[in-house]
């Protein structure tokens, strides 16, 4: 079976039953304002990044193993950056 995705849109819904087993987890640990979107840009910021010819399998492995607190770590990160707001003067 040659599973090829047009699109890394694609690849997200189909291994989101992957995904939700994964945030039922990081839920039932404390960490429920984590979303899917969130294991997902997680592991393609890290983990996938440099990735070529990566298989379904390798994919959904690495989402249901993934460790929660680089996770949530990743999470706080991203959303301590988005609070920042660069002023500039411009004179």
């Amino acid at each position: 079976m040659d599973l090829n995705f047009s699109s890394k849109e694609e690849l997200y819904e189909r291994v989101k039953p992957a995904l939700r087993t994964k945030k039922s987890e990081l839920d039932k640990l404390g960490f429920s304002y984590i979303s899917l979107q969130d294991i997902w840009a997680y592991l393609a910021e890290t983990k996938w990044k440099n990735g070529k010819d990566l298989m379904l399998s390798d994919i959904v492995d690495d989402i249901l193993k993934v460790n929660n607190e680089e996770v949530n770590s990743y999470f706080k990160n991203m959303e301590d950056q988005s609070r920042k707001t660069l002023y500039f003067d411009n004179n």
